[in-house]
């Protein structure tokens, strides 16, 4: 399998870059809209090709426990779910996070709360960025706008886990997810054999005596000021993450004299949105995080010095935008929201007339 022009949906090419990644473990369950990462990954049958385990759980929670078994054994194992499906999965996600292991998430986001609706939501953001279970953890953070993303961040997702030991989320929105685009996918990899594991992470858990396995096997601390420890390695490891993983990406801000911030696929319409601007002659441009976290919150600080003011573009009713605010600081005061929910998914034209709106000036 390599380097090959596709076209599929975003759900799709995720599926298949996780067998050339190498993955050792897929376990889901099926939940709209992101059923198609299971069912692609059922019909290439890569236990035949690669030896990769593809297992449908009985549910969530079984899934995300199966994900916190395979790696405590060093395995790259993923999961993917929808909303209400990752919320089931909190528990088991905190867990891994403890015990200090590497593992993909994927969410492809619907509409909420509850159960809500199958069409596209940004509204997981506060769920993925600030734990989401409980303790003080963290997870980084990968937001694609692209089907070609969706196939990159797999392996990004994984390199990332593994160089942390963390768990990664991918955090997409049903649009991603159901969109088709051409997509590269990646060139194959093949899987680790037991003794690259062993050599490549030697805290996993082999079978062989002699190897201590407690710090994976639980993250149950009676003591506290051994879990006190427990929890300033990991404040350490997320410090380390902030210093040196964040990741955006900056559209025509050279000039801007107004900023919009958005990700997914908002910031897809807010790039239509932008250069429709600019022919009526509003200098705006826009930074998009990929990582929401670590979020770009410096590339933020030093943009909203000089903008007049920023739009804060997401599918729900407010979320980044409060992280927007705290970058931007003393300057908080120029930020405003634009959202949609419901599954409602604006147009260009939309995004237009709420900057112009909140910065009438911006029409001068």
């Amino acid at each position: 399998m390599e380097d090959e022009i596709k076209l599929m949906k975003g759900n799709e090419a995720l599926a298949h870059a996780a067998i050339r990644y190498g993955t050792d473990g897929y376990f889901g369950y099926p939940i709209t809209p992101q059923s198609e990462v299971l069912e692609t990954l059922e019909a290439l049958m890569p236990w035949e090709t690669t030896g990769m385990v593809v297992l449908q759980a009985e549910s969530e929670v079984s899934a995300i426990n199966m994900i916190y078994g395979g790696a405590s054994c060093g395995r790259a194992v993923m999961t993917s779910s929808s909303s209400p499906g990752v919320s089931l999965k909190q528990e088991g996600i905190s867990y891994i996070a403890a015990a200090q292991l590497p593992a993909l998430i994927v969410n492809v986001m619907r509409g909420g709360p509850g159960l809500g609706t199958i069409q596209p939501s940004q509204a997981d953001y506060f769920q993925a960025t600030k734990g989401g279970g409980h303790g003080d953890y963290h997870l980084i953070v990968l937001a694609p706008n692209s089907v070609q993303e969706m196939a990159d961040f797999v392996g990004l997702g994984f390199d990332l886990s593994f160089k942390y030991r963390t768990p990664a989320m991918i955090l997409a929105d049903g649009v991603i997810g159901q969109m088709m685009e051409k997509v590269v996918l990646p060139p194959s990899r093949p899987r680790r054999t037991q003794q690259q594991i062993i050599d490549q992470c030697p805290w996993a858990v082999t079978g062989k005596r002699g190897r201590d396995h407690r710090n994976v096997s639980t993250s149950l601390e009676l003591q506290p000021s051994e879990m006190e420890k427990n929890n300033k390695r990991l404040q350490n490891t997320y410090a380390a993450i902030t210093a040196n993983e964040v990741r955006y990406e900056e559209f025509m801000t050279d000039d801007a004299e107004y900023l919009i911030v958005a990700f997914g696929c908002t910031s897809r319409i807010c790039r239509k949105a932008i250069e429709n601007a600019r022919e009526q002659g509003i200098r705006v441009g826009m930074l998009r995080p990929v990582t929401l976290w670590p979020f770009p919150t410096q590339a933020i600080a030093g943009l909203a010095e000089r903008m007049k003011g920023i739009l804060v573009a997401e599918l729900n009713a407010g979320q980044m935008v409060e992280d927007v605010r705290l970058a931007a600081g003393t300057h908080c005061g120029k930020v405003r929201h634009f959202g949609r929910t419901g599954g409602i998914v604006p147009n260009p034209q939309e995004i237009i007339d709420s900057l112009t709106s909140h910065f009438p000036e911006a029409k001068n």
